[in-house]
């Protein structure tokens, strides 16, 4: 077979749907004629926000996996302030909180993780060497990742580099909570646009996110490929549905100060006036402030909070839903923001309530699959119509949309890329 080598921060056992995108392409890739070989981080050096063991187990067999220790930056901070989504559910503006993400703007572009850099080229240029590598691929986030790809370019000018990019750069929602300076915000758009023009091609997950990107970097749009997140059938096969007892809404992931979240507490009011036996589970990280204004809106026996679950876990949550809630931050580029587990909501088949903006990449899927509705942040009334009318509306999904998000037909996307 031909070899690729993947380079990726994240890696079991981490959890978080960065793992699952390379994890599972790794999975398929051999089905059509790529050997995968890894790269990454040795886990008693890295920096994770959530771990996920149950992942470990999806490695594929004799998969080639090389660990390298790193310096990690995020000692500073301490380990258990990793943060989720770079601070994305942040709420520490003390002096201290307001300096600590001064730092990590400023002094750690483009991220703390770059610390892994000097060992991962240096690992990188091993393998080339020894295994005849030819193909590359660097994921992120870590951004910091598609530094050691364009550093491998510039020492092997004939290895095909793919940069893999699956959030914007330097227009993340969150960037501005980092304060960073004019000139900290130059040298990270001159390593953005650097990755863009000297990779030999560009993968995104959204084509919203591939048009601002090409715009960036001043490229061709031709130059980027658009393969998004997507969904393991076989993750769904091992998971018997069952109907919930009561109406169980569900939301999984993180959700900060950037997630508006008025409009749905507005209806869940409402929809506790009509119907007081419900529950709404929100499975994740949540900072305190949101945590608050959900628990004084309906009582404590309607709303549960649990942590970070294993994947599998997720799963079963998901599937025994009768609807499952996503949310969009608000924020100048939300339209392109399509998170992992829109489609893990579509492998489902349970009804979809998105908050998001209505012309957005995550509301066009949602609506090309017939899999559930989208409302603006505000929207009390029809998110309270909705909710009411869910068990009496059933949705019929487009099996065969939504099937060209799994993971094995996504891992097919990548196929012509690598031949090239």
């Amino acid at each position: 077979m031909n070899r690729v080598l993947i380079i990726t921060y994240y890696w079991p056992p981490s959890g978080g749907a960065g793992v699952q995108r390379w994890l599972k392409f790794s999975k398929y890739l051999p089905q059509f004629g790529w050997e995968p070989v890894i790269l990454t981080v040795d886990p008693g050096f890295a920096s994770y926000p959530a771990i996920d063991h149950s992942l470990e187990m999806e490695i594929p067999s004799g998969l080639n996996v090389y660990k390298t220790k790193a310096t990690d930056w995020f000692r500073i901070y301490g380990k258990s302030r990793v943060p989720s989504a770079g601070f994305a559910k942040n709420s520490d503006d003390t002096f201290r909180g307001k300096v600590s993400r001064f730092i990590r703007g400023n002094l750690f572009i483009p991220d703390p993780r770059r610390g892994w850099n000097k060992f991962a080229f240096r690992k990188a240029c091993e393998i080339i060497e020894k295994e005849n590598i030819r193909h590359i691929i660097t994921t992120s986030p870590p951004h910091s990742a598609q530094l050691i790809g364009l550093k491998l370019k510039k020492k092997f000018p004939f290895v095909n580099w793919i940069a893999d990019l699956r959030d914007p750069w330097t227009d993340i929602y969150y960037y501005g909570k980092f304060y960073p300076s004019l000139l900290s915000r130059k040298l990270d758009r001159h390593y953005e646009r650097s990755v863009l023009k000297k990779s030999d091609e560009i993968i995104t997950v959204g084509k919203t996110l591939k048009n601002s990107f090409s715009l960036a970097g001043k490229i061709s749009e031709n130059k980027i490929t658009v393969i998004t997140n997507g969904f393991d059938e076989s993750d769904y096969n091992q998971v018997t549905p069952s109907h919930p007892a009561i109406f169980t809404m569900t939301y999984v992931g993180t959700i900060s100060e950037s997630y508006p979240v008025d409009g749905l507490i507005g209806a869940l009011r409402d929809l506790h006036e009509k119907k007081p036996d419900f529950k709404i589970r929100f499975t994740g990280e949540f900072s305190a402030s949101i945590r608050s204004l959900i628990t004084a809106a309906i009582p404590d026996s309607c709303v549960e909070f649990t942590p970070y679950l294993e994947h599998s876990l997720a799963v079963q949550s998901i599937m025994n839903s009768s609807v499952v809630v996503l949310i969009i931050p608000d924020h100048k580029s939300n339209k392109g923001i399509l998170t992992g587990k829109l489609f893990e909501y579509l492998a489902a088949g349970v009804p979809i309530l998105c908050l998001g903006p209505a012309d957005g990449d995550a509301a066009e899927i949602i609506s090309k699959a017939k899999a559930g509705v989208t409302f603006g942040y505000n929207d009390i009334k029809g998110i309270s119509e909705f909710l009411s009318s869910v068990p009496d509306n059933i949705f019929t999904p487009d099996k065969e949309y939504i099937n060209r998000f799994s993971r094995v037909n996504l891992t097919r996307e990548i196929i012509p890329l690598l031949d090239r």
